[in-house]
Formats: C-alpha cells, sequence, structure tokens
C-alpha cells in the first residue's frame, strides 16, 4: 500500500483545510493508501474519522516553517513540520510527499535530503495549465525554482516535462516546446537559441512556442527559465481572475446580460473550474528521487485532494527511470 507523507500545519490556513482535503481523498477513490499527517496531533486526530483511522498515522510535531523565513534556514529546523514530511520519504517511510508550506523550503528539503535523479543538476517545478482543447491540460517548467538557468537546464526541464506528461498524464507522444518570442528557429535570447540547437536531437521537440500556444493544446509540454514561468504563472492566475469579476461586473449592469448569464451558468461553471488551481492539486518537483508535490499556500480542501491525487499517480509510475534514460541518451 502507498503511503504519503503531508506536512498538515504548513499552509496559510493551518491544519483545517489540509485533513479534510485527506479525509476527502481516501473517501472518493476505492484505491487503498494511507498517509502520514505531520503536525499537532490534537488538531488532527479529533477529525479523523474512526473508518480511516487505520490509514492514517499522526506524527506529532508542532514546529512550522514560517512563509516569511529564508528557505535555507529550514535546514536547521529538523523538528519543523516541513522537514519531518520529507524526511518520511528520505528513510523509506512514505512514497511521496505533499506540501502547502513554504515552496522554497519544501524545494530545498527535497533536494538535499531526498537527493536528486542521477544526472539533473537542478530539479524544476511544474505546473498545469488548461487550454481549449476538451479536457485538455499543458504543463510548464520550470515555473520558479531555477530564475537564472543555462542552456543545458532548460534542455534538463524538457526530458523532465515529456516524461511527466508520458508517464502521469498518459500521452503517448507529449509535443514538447521551448517558449520564445517567436516561432521561427531564429527568435529568442542566446541561452534559447543554444537550446533550441541541443533539443534538435530530442524526438518529442517541436521547436519554439509562443505565449499564446500554451492555452491552444497545440503543445504538451512548455519549457523556459524559472524567472519567465514564474510571470507567466501569475499573470494567467491574473487574467482568470479578472476575467471572472469582468463578468460579474457586467452581468449586474444589464438585466439582459443577467438573463444570459443564467442560460450560461453551466459554461461559467465548467470555465470556473478549468481555471481554477484546486482542480490541479499542486506543482510537482521534477528532478529529484522521489514525488514531491508543492501546493499554494491557500490551498483548500479540493487542492489537497487533488494533490494526494496527483502524489498517488506520479508514485505508481516509471517517471524517474525515463528521466534519467533519457537525459543520458539526450543530454551527452
Amino acid at each position: 500500500m502507498y503511503k504519503i507523507a503531508i506536512d498538515a500545519m504548513g499552509g496559510d490556513f493551518g491544519s483545517s483545510p489540509v485533513v479534510e482535503g485527506t479525509i476527502l481523498a481516501l473517501k472518493k477513490t476505492k484505491e487503498k493508501f494511507g498517509v502520514i499527517l505531520v503536525g499537532k496531533r490534537d488538531e488532527i486526530e479529533p477529525f479523523i474519522p474512526k473508518k480511516f483511522r487505520d490509514r492514517v498515522e499522526i506524527v506529532e510535531c508542532d514546529d512550522v516553517f514560517d512563509m516569511s523565513e529564508s528557505a535555507t534556514d529550514v535546514l536547521k529546523r529538523k523538528e519543523s513540520t516541513i522537514f519531518k514530511a520529507v524526511d518520511l520519504v528520505k528513510q523509506g517511510l512514505a512514497d511521496g510527499v505533499v506540501s502547502a508550506g513554504h515552496s522554497g523550503a519544501t524545494m530545498s528539503l527535497s533536494t538535499l535530503r531526498i537527493g536528486r535523479i542521477k544526472g539533473v543538476s537542478r530539479p524544476a517545478i511544474a505546473t498545469l495549465m488548461p487550454t481549449a482543447t476538451t479536457g485538455g491540460r499543458s504543463l510548464v517548467l520550470d515555473v520558479g525554482a531555477n530564475v537564472d538557468c543555462k542552456a543545458e537546464h532548460l534542455v534538463e526541464f524538457a526530458i523532465m516535462g515529456g516524461a511527466y506528461v508520458k508517464e502521469v498524464l498518459k500521452v503517448e507522444n507529449p509535443r514538447v516546446g521551448l517558449l520564445s518570442n517567436g516561432e521561427e528557429d531564429s527568435k529568442g535570447n542566446e541561452v534559447t537559441k543554444e537550446t533550441f540547437k541541443l533539443l534538435q536531437s530530442y524526438p518529442q521537440f517541436i521547436g519554439n512556442v509562443e505565449g499564446s500556444d500554451i492555452f491552444k493544446g497545440d503543445v504538451d509540454v512548455i519549457t523556459c527559465d524559472g524567472f519567465v514561468g514564474n510571470i507567466l504563472l501569475k499573470t494567467s492566475e491574473g487574467v482568470a481572475s479578472s476575467i471572472s469579476k469582468i463578468i460579474k461586473q457586467n452581468i449586474k449592469k444589464s438585466p439582459t446580460a443577467l438573463t444570459g448569464a443564467l442560460l450560461m451558468r453551466r459554461v461559467f461553471k465548467v470555465l470556473k473550474k478549468q481555471v481554477d488551481y484546486a482542480e490541479y492539486g499542486g506543482a510537482p518537483l521534477l528532478g529529484v528521487k522521489k514525488c514531491t508535490i508543492i501546493c499554494h499556500g491557500k490551498s483548500n480542501k479540493i487542492a489537497i485532494k487533488n494533490a494526494i491525487y496527483q502524489a498517488l499517480a506520479y508514485v505508481k509510475t516509471d517517471i524517474n527511470k525515463d528521466i534519467e534514460e533519457n537525459i543520458e541518451k539526450y543530454k551527452s
């Protein structure tokens, strides 16, 4: 039975959404798995239904690494919830870790305590984005782990992203693109131009893609450095939120628009679901030896539930073997 370690205290809202999301995950699937919740026992145990207590372990811990702290300081905090959760994976007591706490701390601990896959110089945070195709998703990486990158790092991201989409999302031949300011081979800065040359031997590489291509569904993996990727992610979240507000403001101004909105409410519901980060759960940290899912600090119970499902889907694959083999093959 697979086990997922969960930092129960790290998010913006404490243990409540984490515990609720964990119970929801246990309820909503027939798959048998266990969880290890790391946090304050008196805040967790009363909310675990009796029928799930044989599948939920609690590791007592009340030291929470704050969002305002420096990520490098987490290595000194061996009694913190995130340190203990990651260490459960390192010790082989859990197959993966999920945290809505300090993303930098989670990334640092996973990289240094669990370790990198052979051939990976820099792990990357990947995130799923909605596309115009029905049920479609594209994977963007890196979205914040590596601000300054060399061409060799972007090649690694492309290979890791391709492996994730193939193994976890079950896309047989994922299309991998390099984010640039134009589709032409000559476009981009010096790093992306060099990356383009290096990726030409990688069979999944389809060339340069532009920002607008991410949402069309014509590409499965979009590779970029963490500086560009993080701006892209935050901009996308802002646009989705603004569109929702604009629609609501205009509906209130017009009775005709209100009538139309009532007729279109199912469409609006689907749209809201597609752009909601909670539906994707969290962002996998690719390139480390064991599964690490980094969640939004404001994650609700739905996001935590989906992050746990994401971790389960990850640990059942041969993604790390795929990454190691392809990096050796196409980066040499």
